[in-house]
């Protein structure tokens, strides 16, 4: 009982708002003292050494950094303004094109934070001044943000893939759909709101001064770069041309030459995004580590035995042949 026990205390101190890493290793160390005493730890430096050499997780500082240099580029800003010049004239178009640059930003950057922010400052007071629903309005800047832990590069399909024992590039591969069907239903959901509640959803004025051929011009300008990026870094991966690692590595190239082509290239736009890359490195990398003590601890107290039984016993109840 003493890993349910440790898993239920770890799931309170995360629901309290402690850090994610400094629960998962603190519980792990307090409850693995308690239940096997301080030996259980003597294999930890091996764990954390086979980590260190993991050439898989190379790709999760620099798909970080090809995001941050993206962001800092201003992509967001020109994306987000033209696809809301081009879909502003329809009910609900600003939160619909909202969802589809959260798309095109989740598979460039793969950093959920970055585009979040990013479509929040822009987006938010847009979407306020015509009157949007607040609810909707905030809601469809969290829908479309958290896109980036399904469609790929993901920093979590990474972690996942090396936890799972599962290549990087089938589980990219494996995850396009259901991130597509996801935004599908986004926009399916935002024109029916905006169809049930036409107040609550206005369409965008239109701009007499520019047409619709300049605005479609625009926003082509807008997005073909970073899907171009986009495609280059996936379709290496599916080509099997290169590893994860290795097209994170182009892209990380590649973001440097967009902001180049954007003209927003200096050397403390690539300081920045270095540093910071090395903050949120060091983020998820404390993470992993946490989560491989805690995985240790609740092994070793028993408390995969005691989930695999109550699974057994599910699968008897039911009548379920597996």
């Amino acid at each position: 009982m003493v890993g349910i026990i440790m898993f239920a205390v770890a799931l309170f101190a995360l629901l309290l708002g402690f850090p994610v890493a400094f629960t998962f290793g603190g519980i792990a160390l307090l409850f693995g003292v308690w239940a096997e005493g301080p030996e259980m730890f003597a294999f930890m430096p091996y764990r954390v050494m086979s980590i260190m050499q993991n050439t898989v997780l190379m790709a999760v500082p620099l798909f970080v950094f090809m995001g941050l240099v993206l962001q800092k580029t201003r992509l967001a800003e020109q994306l987000l303004e033209s696809m809301g010049r081009l879909f502003g004239g329809v009910r609900g178009g600003l939160a619909i094109s909202t969802v589809l640059v959260g798309c095109l930003l989740a598979a460039s950057t793969g950093v959920v934070g970055a585009s979040v922010v990013a479509m929040g400052l822009i987006s938010l007071p847009v979407m306020l001044k015509y009157r949007y629903d607040k609810g909707l309005a905030c809601g469809t800047i969290c829908a479309s943000g958290t896109l980036g832990q399904i469609i790929p590069p993901s920093i979590v399909l990474i972690l996942l893939g090396d936890v799972l024992g599962i290549p990087v590039g089938d589980l990219f591969q494996a995850a396009i759909w259901p991130g597509l069907i996801l935004v599908g239903a986004y926009i399916l959901y935002i024109l029916y709101f905006a169809w049930r509640n036409p107040e609550s959803a206005r369409a965008m004025e239109r701009n007499d001064d520019q047409s619709r051929k300049d605005e479609v011009i625009e926003a082509l300008k807008a997005v073909i770069p970073p899907l171009a990026l986009i495609i280059v870094v996936l379709g290496s991966i599916f080509a099997g041309i290169a590893t994860p690692t290795e097209s994170a590595a182009l892209g990380g190239v590649g973001a440097v030459f967009l902001s180049l082509a954007y003209r927003q290239f200096s050397w403390k736009m690539l300081y920045d995004s270095a540093y910071e890359t090395v903050k949120v490195t060091a983020m998820v990398f404390g993470i992993l580590l946490g989560a491989t003590a805690f995985s240790m601890a609740f092994t070793y107290t028993g408390g995969d035995y005691l989930v695999e039984e109550w699974m057994m016993r599910c699968r008897v109840k039911n009548g379920a042949s597996w």
